[in-house]
């Protein structure tokens, strides 16, 4: 029996991937079962003849299942970031994708500082119970090993995956529309880029819109908008969305502009690339591993981030090339 083990994904893109995991894994008929966060109960795909636990999402009701059904499962996937909490006979693949465990912006807030980095010390603890870590690109792939100090008998391996939308066709009729799709949390970096957007706005002939998709959990940052907004600004919120929704966001879009300052890979520069948009992207390493960018910029400062838009207008810039793939073949050929 298989072991998915995704206790700690229940929202952003780490839901997506698992909803995308599932979907899957039943529509191949893989015998597995499935340890769940409890607030997905209902808001995840169809599971027909797998078995599912739902629990809380701690680190002791994980660790009292694992001491329970530790002789059950001959392979496990531990798809949220995290090795299980003792040594068992199955081999272990640890599917990692929080860079933030491992290198956290200067600018995060000091009480989110001191999440990641407790979050990094249990990480630390639990290195030695996988056999396999599995990341999305090499970058990710070189900051674990360095960070975690593995050995050269650790196994890492990259297999990226993700879940395409079905491209729609381009609709827009304004010629320059940007489109960030993200959650608003700090890292994200959401104000440089509107503060940079409101300068381009005022300076450019004013045709262009600012497509964003912040949720109500954000109420601050929806706020900060707002006013923007009541300035005269075309900033379009349009909150969480579902992925028929994104596909339309998509359709009217020109860029993506991607201004986060860390990622361990960034799900939303592969699906604009691959609805057609060309990439505006923050001049750091994740970006350079996911695509070759049509234009680059520090996301650190703004006054860069309005010479980028105004190149954008001026036509002064590449086509965006994609350099990841859908590989999801590849890991279900492990769970075999």
């Amino acid at each position: 029996m298989i072991l998915i083990d995704a206790l700690y994904i229940n929202n952003s893109g780490g839901k997506i991937l698992l909803d995308y995991l599932i979907e899957e894994i039943e529509q191949r008929k893989l015998k597995v079962h499935y340890l769940l966060d409890d607030r997905i109960v209902g808001k995840h795909p169809v599971i027909s003849d797998n078995s599912v636990t739902f629990v809380r999402a701690n680190l002791m009701k994980r660790h009292q299942f694992y001491k329970e059904n530790k002789l059950n499962f001959t392979k496990i996937l531990c798809f949220g970031n995290l090795p299980p909490t003792l040594k068992t006979k199955a081999v272990v693949y640890t599917y990692f994708h929080q860079k933030l465990f491992l290198e956290i912006p200067s600018n995060t807030h000091i009480r989110s500082k001191i999440i990641f980095k407790m979050k990094a010390a249990v990480l630390n603890l639990l290195k030695v119970k996988t056999d396999f870590w599995i990341v999305q690109t090499d970058a990710m792939k070189q900051l674990l090993i360095h960070k975690l100090q593995f050995g050269s008998a650790v196994q890492v391996l990259t297999i990226p995956f993700y879940p395409s939308l079905e491209i729609a066709k381009k609709t827009t009729n304004a010629k320059y529309n940007y489109v960030y799709v993200s959650a608003g949390t700090h890292h994200k970096n959401h104000i440089k880029l509107i503060d940079a957007y409101q300068i381009f706005y005022g300076s450019s002939d004013k045709k262009s819109e600012l497509h964003l998709t912040i949720g109500d959990e954000f109420g601050i940052l929806q706020d900060y908008i707002k006013e923007k907004v009541n300035l005269g600004f075309p900033i379009i919120n349009h909150g969480f969305v579902n992925r028929n929704a994104l596909k339309e966001i998509y359709s009217k879009a020109s860029f993506m502009i991607y201004p986060s300052l860390s990622e361990s890979f960034g799900l939303g520069i592969v699906e604009a690339i691959e609805s057609g948009c060309e990439v505006i992207g923050a001049d750091l390493p994740y970006m350079h591993e996911v695509c070759e960018p049509s234009l680059c910029f520090d996301p650190n400062n703004v006054d860069d981030i309005v010479a980028v838009l105004k190149s954008s207008v001026s036509g002064k810039f590449k086509p965006t090339k994609q350099k990841i793939h859908n590989q999801l073949k590849d890991l279900l050929q492990l769970l075999n």
